[in-house]
């Protein structure tokens, strides 16, 4: 839950001006304390608390909250905390936390055993000479691999290879 101020009220100066007084258009310093407008879409069981807690410590003291769907029980812990007001668009007694489904896993060209093998040296930080000694192979074999492997991933970087290749659960 990230916390981003709307707007924050700070008015111009507006004072009877003598006949002959020019406007400077400065604003008037703005209140103690910020003034804003926190918009949430949903305040779950358990997140009043961490709401409040981070305005506490971001200095903000007049706040009101807009949310599209609250727990009861969670508006009053923001009003408690000190906040202004608390606008829901829908109440319930108790409202959990939606958990968001874990991405799917990229698919991969199809690599073969030697180059996988390839790919979990290159992941332990070997060189091409040093797997290439390990594996029974020349270090320009094993730059081939990593060109053929660089290839059907659409990346040259080393790291990205291994990045790439563990999202996809090819090593571990």
């Amino acid at each position: 839950m990230s916390i981003e101020p709307l707007r924050r009220d700070v008015a111009p100066v507006r004072r009877s001006l003598a006949p002959h007084t020019v406007p400077t258009g400065r604003r008037a310093p703005a209140p103690a304390g910020h003034q804003m407008c926190v918009v949430v879409t949903d305040v779950a069981d358990g997140d009043g608390t961490v709401l409040v807690r981070n305005l506490r410590r971001r200095g903000a003291q007049r706040v009101v909250v807009l949310t599209r769907r609250a727990s009861r029980s969670e508006l009053g812990v923001l009003l408690a905390g000190g906040l202004r007001g608390a606008v829901a668009g829908m109440t319930a007694p108790s409202l959990r936390r939606a958990v968001a489904p874990a991405p799917p896993r990229p698919t991969l060209p199809e690599l073969t055993a030697r180059e996988v093998s390839v790919l979990k040296h290159v992941a332990d930080g070997c060189s091409n000479r040093a797997i290439g000694d390990e594996l029974g192979l020349s270090a320009l074999t094993v730059k081939s691999h990593l060109a053929r492997i660089s290839r059907k991933l659409g990346t040259g970087d080393r790291a990205e290879l291994v990045a790439i290749s563990i999202r996809a659960g090819v090593i571990d």
